[in-house]
């Protein structure tokens, strides 16, 4: 069984396709393959009827009877939030090195100097990373950028208040539509609604 993959189409015996609908180049290829069918469009989502686990691929016959449209692309909501995890995460490490930098220039100017430029140099995006940096050449440094990184974190959490956080991103998301809508509408200018009196 001779296999040939091309992009992201794979022909398997010429009577098996495997496409993936993410890139335009593939979702031409796959409406080359479905012209020759006049069979109707079969669209799926994870929000309506049963629900199928997420894959990346959809099965195709040449001689099947329609192309199944892929729902699964963006993401499922079920697949959790562990990038947000790890966001808050290199946030907050960020956060206490520059309280870190803030408390050791008013109490050990020499250590400031040096983590200043420790900074300049490794940027605290990547928390672990920078952490690991931190910790071979300054050890006590980075306990205390943990230990800060950790109480901060504390401290959000007790004046976390998750209602008003909902509201929030609700509110800035009904104001950038009505922004948007304001900047499609077409308003009509005064000369065309102005009428002649007299």
């Amino acid at each position: 069984m001779g296999t040939m993959v091309i992009g992201s189409v794979a022909a398997i015996d010429h009577n098996l396709f495997l496409c993936d609908l993410s890139f335009s180049r593939t979702a031409a290829a796959c409406r080359k393959l479905s012209r020759s069918s006049t069979s109707s469009l079969d669209l799926s989502s994870s929000f309506v009827g049963a629900w199928r686990p997420p894959t990346r691929c959809r099965k195709l016959r040449k001689k099947s009877s329609g192309l199944g449209v892929v729902d699964e692309l963006g993401g499922q909501y079920e697949e959790g939030f562990n990038d947000v995890h790890i966001q808050l995460i290199n946030y907050f490490t960020y956060k206490a090195s520059r309280t870190v930098l803030h408390q050791l220039y008013e109490m050990n100017p020499p250590n400031y100097r040096w983590f200043y430029n420790f900074l300049a140099t490794n940027k605290a995006n990547d928390g672990k990373r920078f952490l690991r940096q931190l910790g071979k050449e300054k050890q006590d440094l980075a306990e205390r950028v943990m230990i800060t990184r950790l109480h901060l974190y504390g401290k959000w959490i007790k004046k976390l208040d998750h209602a008003k956080m909902y509201q929030q991103i609700s509110d800035e998301n009904l104001q950038l539509m009505r922004e948007r809508l304001i900047e499609t509408v077409i308003w009509p200018s005064d000369d065309t609604n102005t009428e002649k009196i007299g």
